[in-house]
Protein backbone atom coordinates (compact mmCIF):
# COMPACT_ATOMS: atom_id res chain seq x y z
CA UNK A 1 0.00 0.00 0.00
CA UNK A 2 1.02 3.16 -0.63
CA UNK A 3 2.04 5.59 2.38
CA UNK A 4 -0.39 8.68 2.07
CA UNK A 5 -3.19 6.13 1.28
CA UNK A 6 -2.45 4.61 4.75
CA UNK A 7 -2.54 7.78 6.23
CA UNK A 8 -5.36 8.83 5.15
CA UNK A 9 -7.02 5.96 6.23
CA UNK A 10 -5.86 6.42 9.68
CA UNK A 11 -6.91 9.80 9.37
CA UNK A 12 -10.22 8.59 8.50
CA UNK A 13 -10.70 5.46 11.43
CA UNK A 14 -9.47 8.72 14.12
CA UNK A 15 -12.03 10.52 12.99
CA UNK A 16 -15.12 7.98 12.42
CA UNK A 17 -13.61 6.92 16.37
CA UNK A 18 -14.01 10.80 17.42
CA UNK A 19 -17.52 11.08 15.87
CA UNK A 20 -18.91 7.64 17.32
CA UNK A 21 -17.67 8.57 20.44
CA UNK A 22 -19.74 12.32 20.65
CA UNK A 23 -22.88 10.19 19.37
CA UNK A 24 -23.01 7.74 22.48
CA UNK A 25 -22.08 10.62 24.79
CA UNK A 26 -18.48 9.98 24.97
CA UNK A 27 -15.95 12.76 25.58
CA UNK A 28 -12.51 12.97 23.39
CA UNK A 29 -9.72 13.04 25.94
CA UNK A 30 -7.19 14.75 23.96
CA UNK A 31 -9.39 17.11 23.30
CA UNK A 32 -9.15 17.79 26.75
CA UNK A 33 -5.58 17.90 27.23
CA UNK A 34 -5.22 20.40 24.74
CA UNK A 35 -7.92 22.59 26.05
CA UNK A 36 -6.21 21.94 29.11
CA UNK A 37 -2.87 22.78 27.79
CA UNK A 38 -3.46 25.71 25.82
CA UNK A 39 -6.19 27.73 28.46
CA UNK A 40 -5.38 26.29 31.98
CA UNK A 41 -1.54 25.37 31.91
CA UNK A 42 -0.81 25.63 35.40
CA UNK A 43 -3.33 23.23 36.11
CA UNK A 44 -2.58 19.44 36.23
CA UNK A 45 -3.75 17.41 33.42
CA UNK A 46 -6.22 14.47 34.61
CA UNK A 47 -4.91 11.02 33.04
CA UNK A 48 -6.93 8.95 30.91
CA UNK A 49 -8.67 6.94 33.76
CA UNK A 50 -9.46 10.49 36.09
CA UNK A 51 -10.88 12.02 32.76
CA UNK A 52 -12.85 9.22 32.09
CA UNK A 53 -14.42 8.79 35.85
CA UNK A 54 -14.94 12.75 36.10
CA UNK A 55 -16.98 12.75 32.35
CA UNK A 56 -18.86 9.08 33.77
CA UNK A 57 -19.60 11.04 36.96
CA UNK A 58 -20.82 14.32 35.39
CA UNK A 59 -23.03 12.72 33.03
CA UNK A 60 -25.32 10.53 35.60
CA UNK A 61 -25.32 12.97 38.64
CA UNK A 62 -26.95 15.78 35.91
CA UNK A 63 -23.15 18.11 36.17
CA UNK A 64 -22.53 20.40 33.16
CA UNK A 65 -19.08 19.72 34.02
CA UNK A 66 -17.63 22.65 31.75
CA UNK A 67 -15.01 24.81 33.17
CA UNK A 68 -14.91 27.78 30.97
Amino acid sequence: MRPDFVQTLQQGWRKSVRIARQMIGVPDYDTYVAHMLRHHPDRAVMTYAEFFNDRLQARYRGGGGRCC
